[in-house]
Order: C-alpha cells, then sequence, then structure tokens
C-alpha cells in the first residue's frame, strides 16, 4: 500500500469509527461516506439528512512516533528520537500534539458550508479519559473554520469518542464524568 492509499483507508477508517459512535451516542443517523479532493474536507456524509464535512486526523504526537506506530523501519537516528521522546512526559507531549493539530487545521481554508474535525488518536500511550482530564489545557485559536472538534480516544475507538469543542459539548461530557 502506498501513502497516498494508506492515507485515504486511515481517513475513511476514522470516518466510520466515528460515525457509528457518535449515531450510538445521539441516535443521529449519519450514513454514506465519500472521499473529497483538496480543498474541501477529507469525507463528507449525510448527518440526519444534512450534509456534513469531516475533516480527518491522526493524533501520533510526533513524526518519529508515527513511524514507530504505523510499523515502519526505523533507522537508528529515529530509535534514538524515540528514546528522547520517552523524557517528556506523555500528557505534556499529548497536549503539544492535539494543540499542533488544532491550529494547523484551523489555519486552512475548506470549500465547506458546515465541516467538523475529527481527530483519531493513534497514540497507545494516550486514552480518551486522559484528554479529558488534561483538555483544559488546549488552546482553541480564537478563529477556526469547525462547527465542532471531536477526538475518537483510540484507533478502535473502543474508549469512545469526546468532544472538544464547542465549550458546551465539553463542559456537558465533564459533568457526566
Amino acid at each position: 500500500m502506498n501513502g497516498s492509499e494508506e492515507k485515504f483507508f486511515l481517513e475513511h477508517e476514522a470516518a466510520r469509527i466515528f460515525m457509528r459512535l457518535y449515531e450510538q451516542r445521539y441516535q443521529i443517523k449519519m450514513r454514506h461516506i465519500w472521499h473529497n479532493e483538496p480543498a474541501r474536507p477529507d469525507v463528507s456524509c449525510y448527518y440526519a439528512d444534512q450534509k456534513l464535512d469531516l475533516e480527518i486526523a491522526h493524533l501520533y504526537g510526533s513524526e518519529v512516533e508515527a513511524m514507530h506506530i504505523l510499523g515502519r523501519e526505523l533507522s537508528s537516528q529515529t530509535h534514538q528520537e524515540l528514546l528522547a521522546l520517552l523524557a517528556v512526559p506523555a500528557e505534556q507531549r499529548m497536549l503539544t500534539a492535539l494543540n499542533r493539530i488544532i491550529t494547523n487545521k484551523a489555519a486552512k481554508y475548506y470549500d465547506s458550508e458546515r465541516v467538523w474535525l475529527v481527530i483519531r488518536n493513534a497514540n497507545p500511550l494516550w486514552r480518551r479519559e486522559a484528554m479529558l482530564a488534561h483538555c483544559h489545557a488546549l488552546h482553541m485559536p480564537k478563529k477556526h473554520p469547525f462547527e465542532q472538534i471531536w477526538v475518537i480516544g483510540d484507533m478502535q475507538g473502543i474508549s469512545g469518542i469526546l468532544p472538544l469543542y464547542p465549550t458546551a459539548l465539553l463542559q456537558q461530557e465533564r459533568s457526566t464524568c
């Protein structure tokens, strides 16, 4: 599988997992997904009967962690970089990576009326619960194109989804814990 095929597969799978979890949680149908060309968000679907676009991102922590998680061949230098990352607390790496994704995606223009950002956590060291405990430290840009921002807590979606934006959804999530 080449890089673009792998990206397509990962985005499609993340969208499918998110839609299933969202539907189970809110009993609102999310159906029929398709991929888009650049300038549009990655995936489109129907939310109830309205079109909704999903911009998909994967949370690894760093490029070297992504290489390790995706099973890439690691050079001795990459292996050393992975070892050095262990000196940085996991929560700090998680927050830095989440803030980087949100900031980078917020700066983009999307040809869409309604777009949600869905971040799929790919790092096995982090879970939805840790994100909920530390999300108060997230930096949310004042201007961004996202109606909502969500995190899938792990690659398979076992730990569920977590709303990061709007704030009302996040506060509701905290009150149910």
